[in-house]
């Protein structure tokens, strides 16, 4: 998997008031407004200033302030906010971050003002999606934009290799990158990155690993070893390679070094962009099943710091955020899925045969454990993973250490 690469921005991007956002009389006296500071990360804080237009032209009495954070620097200055209790009114969460911060108490519950606002009730998302924004029974998000995982793959080469139809079983992947890697020299079936946490972890729940249950990791028990070694087959085989040294645009396009891969959404436009001579020669799918099909979920929440002295407003914005037609314009700023169900019956994405493949495996994508530790036992699963396909290390044993020190992590 491949995933969206991550723009530093710019101090020519970073709005005024880098420090005085923080908290504080957001009042504008002399225009009679209320300031809200809104804190973005990324790619999304370029675009949102445009959508905080729109929501002032239909709210004269708020302003929004948007501050530009890059993701690097981000988690450290939401722990200063933290610790300082001055912070923003509205922040985007890496869904990952929800339970630490959730445990922090940073975060404001909304179930209480779900009534009011019922643009925020769960029944509007996926249902995936809700589980990002829960921590210890209380609801500290609402989903912004949600990405998935499926499978990419060159129609023409997997015809060639007797395939009609994207594999759709474990097995019938497994067929199919072993013929598509009998093409000849340099070439292979299916690009599995390595670098990816969620890979791993992804497939062994299509397997029927629940990961962790009752704070016991499931590591080193059948359902995560049989998954462990079915991945490592590609590499033993040499149906997926080890160290390409090519970026995955490159090599899907041509005569297909890699046919197959497994990516989120943002990858539609870069093939559409940066190679259109293979348009009707590529396509995507939900990814193929073992016991199940599941897929890794993720994307940006938006919350309210626990901290605001603008509560309603903050609300307010969080509510216009959520509405079908506020995310599709979203879409088109940014390209960046919606997170509401009723966006997705807009005919932008039915139309498109690879976005309604997206919206298709969100009904089957699952957030990673939202367990506060998750962060660390997920960087552990890399170096233990490479031991195996680099490093011929017996699976089992490894996985024991794995989960020896998953549980360590789970009991500290």
């Amino acid at each position: 998997m491949f995933k969206k690469s991550v723009t530093v921005l710019t101090s020519s991007v970073l709005l005024v008031g880098a420090l005085t956002a923080c908290g504080g009389n957001n009042t504008d006296k002399a225009e009679g407004k209320v300031t809200i500071n809104v804190w973005g990360m990324g790619e999304e804080a370029k675009a949102l200033p445009k959508i905080a237009e729109q929501f002032e032209s239909e709210n004269p009495n708020i302003k929004i302030n948007v501050q530009a954070l890059p993701w690097d620097t981000a988690h450290d200055k939401l722990l200063t906010a933290v610790a300082s209790k001055k912070g923003p009114d509205v922040l985007q969460m890496g869904t990952t971050w929800i339970p630490e911060f959730g445990s922090a108490k940073a975060l404001m519950d909304l179930t209480p003002y779900i009534e009011q606002y019922p643009e925020l009730a769960e029944e509007n998302f996926y249902p995936g999606s809700i589980t990002t924004t829960k921590y210890d029974n209380a609801t500290v998000g609402v989903p912004w934009y949600i990405d998935t995982r499926v499978l990419y793959y060159r129609t023409d080469l997997l015809k060639d290799a007797g395939y009609d139809q994207a594999p759709q079983t474990w097995d019938e992947l497994k067929d199919a990158a072993t013929k598509l890697k009998a093409r000849g020299k340099n070439k292979y079936g299916i690009s599995l990155d390595v670098k990816e946490q969620s890979l791993l972890f992804m497939f062994a729940r299509q397997n029927g690993s629940k990961l962790i249950e009752n704070n016991k990791p499931l590591f080193n028990q059948p359902e995560f070893v049989e998954t462990v070694d079915y991945l490592n087959s590609f590499f033993k085989d040499g149906s997926a390679p080890i160290d390409l040294g090519m970026d995955i645009i490159p090599a899907f396009k041509g005569d297909g070094i890699l046919p197959m891969f497994i990516s989120g959404p943002w990858m539609i436009k870069l093939i559409n962009d940066q190679a259109p001579e293979l348009k009707g020669k590529w396509s995507t799918a939900v990814l193929p099943k073992k016991e199940n099909n599941l897929s890794s979920l993720g994307g940006s929440n938006l919350s309210v710091f626990q901290y605001t002295e603008h509560k309603e407003e903050s609300l307010k914005f969080l509510a216009y955020m959520s509405k079908p037609e506020t995310q599709l314009k979203w879409l088109e700023l940014s390209n960046s899925l919606p997170s509401t169900k009723k966006a997705w019956e807009n005919e932008a994405l039915t139309s498109d045969p690879n976005l309604k493949v997206i919206g298709e495996q969100m009904n089957n994508s699952e957030p990673m454990p939202m367990i506060k530790p998750w962060e660390e036992i997920a960087q552990n699963v890399l170096s233990t993973f490479e031991k195996i396909y680099r490093g011929n290390s017996d699976v089992k044993k490894e996985l024991d250490n794995f989960n020896t020190k998953a549980e360590q992590i789970l009991n500290k």
